[in-house]
């Protein structure tokens, strides 16, 4: 029969594992590092997987396709779900949850200093290719728009520039891709209050502020922003 049915790009998945996550008939799972079609009656064509690929890779076709099998789809669930804890073979550590540290913020808040003894990371994940547009720890959010070099570069990064935002993280020149698009989303869908951008003082990582101040454009927001430059032997470089 034909009918309307999923078709996942390889070329532009990244494998992490949201879309597998988020069928719950199991019709999606991770095969050598991407994402795939396992059955073509496990997937109902509803496409709860569409809105969560960080990267635009799915989308739906219309072809010959087995028809839905809710029953089979069912018994598969049941045994899946008894063999392992993650039954869509996608990846736990692209999981969205926050990470409360209130007790280290007050102390040092109460002390006047930075908090240096412990992580200041509020969320994850925190790779903007994998990060969800959407997700609690957005509303009221400092966002921190970092290259991931940055962290190393800067021995308090931590305590300077993470403390008490939500940080997201990346490399425009490894990764390959524009953030802009998704940048512009996360701004417009959340009650975003500040931004801050942290990149190197190297040409290559440009590409990361040209984005995040792109999207706080096209966005309709205004908010304060900022850009930090580091040089790459950890020093704020003056503008």
């Amino acid at each position: 029969m034909k009918r309307k049915i999923i078709e996942i790009d390889r070329d532009k998945c990244n494998g992490c594992g949201l879309c597998a996550e988020a069928c719950h008939e199991g019709a999606i799972g991770i095969v050598d590092g991407k994402a795939k079609l396992l059955r073509d009656d496990y997937c109902d064509g509803l496409g709860n997987c569409l809105p969560v690929c960080p990267t635009g890779a799915i989308r739906f076709v219309e072809r010959e396709a087995a028809a839905y099998n809710e029953e089979e789809v069912k018994r598969n669930m049941e045994q899946q779900q008894r063999q392992q804890p993650h039954p869509h073979g996608g990846c736990p550590g692209a999981n969205a949850h926050s990470i409360p540290r209130p007790e280290a913020d007050t102390v040092a808040a109460a002390q006047g200093q930075t908090n240096t003894a412990a992580s200041a990371l509020r969320q994850w994940p925190v790779q903007i290719k994998l990060v969800p547009v959407n997700a609690p720890y957005f509303d009221g959010a400092n966002l921190l728009v970092a290259a991931d070099c940055a962290a190393y570069a800067r021995a308090n990064f931590h305590g300077e520039f993470m403390q008490g935002r939500i940080t997201l993280i990346g490399c425009p020149k490894l990764d390959g891709v524009d953030y802009s698009e998704k940048l512009t989303e996360i701004l417009a869908n959340n009650n975003i209050k500040s931004l801050t951008i942290v990149r190197m003082e190297v040409p290559c990582c440009g590409g990361i502020e040209q984005a995040a101040v792109s999207a706080l454009k096209n966005s309709g927001k205004f908010i304060p922003w900022q850009v930090v430059t580091f040089t790459t032997d950890g020093n704020v470089k003056e503008n």
